[in-house]
């Protein structure tokens, strides 16, 4: 049984419900920005109302004990950070998310089970996510050191239909890439 698809009417029957939260899940790369940005925008909702919190995709990654790396243990995972978001979001509590999660399958999930889902794409070309090269990975990756990373072993199913596109390709501040988000959103 593939429990990925599994639906909840109940809680999907909640769209019209205007007391769940607002989910903002920030996407890209690895090193594309998502927690720095998601921090600041965390901290902004969070001055405005408290029932706000912030996942981040390495934290949670520990959280649920999964260190399978694999394209199906990433998807499952992916899956899991969605049904968390969707129940904090349907107790009236805005989630700011920060994760890679490159699985067209998982955000159209989202799109279909999440009331109040804001998808942002940080757009980060591959040779300035390699030149902030941040933890390693891509310089590991291309010696052969790491397996599994996105755009250098793995294939990523980048996102196609994001709410929101910030282009970075080394031009743009967090601080810039933040005021993006909060006018795109009218916050």
């Amino acid at each position: 049984m593939n429990n990925n698809n599994e639906n909840n009417n109940n809680e999907n029957n909640n769209n019209e419900n205007n007391n769940n939260g607002n989910v903002y899940w920030i996407t890209g790369l690895s090193g594309a920005g998502k927690t720095t940005i998601g921090i600041k925008l965390y901290n902004y909702l969070k001055s405005k109302k408290d029932n706000v919190i912030r996942l981040d995709g390495d934290i949670m990654r520990e959280v649920f004990q999964n260190k399978d790396y694999s394209a199906e243990g990433r998807k499952a995972l992916g899956y899991q950070y969605a049904r968390l978001c969707r129940m904090l979001s349907s107790q009236g509590i805005d989630v700011v998310i920060c994760c890679i999660v490159m699985f067209d399958e998982v955000r159209e999930w989202n799109r279909e089970n999440i009331p109040n889902y804001h998808e942002i794409f940080l757009d980060v070309t591959m040779d300035e996510l390699i030149k902030r090269n941040q933890k390693g990975i891509y310089t590991n990756a291309m010696n052969d050191k790491t397996q599994s990373v996105y755009g250098i072993s793995i294939n990523a199913e980048l996102p196609t239909t994001p709410d929101l596109v910030i282009k970075n390709y080394g031009s743009i501040s967090a601080d810039n890439a933040f005021d993006i988000i909060v006018e795109a959103f009218e916050l």
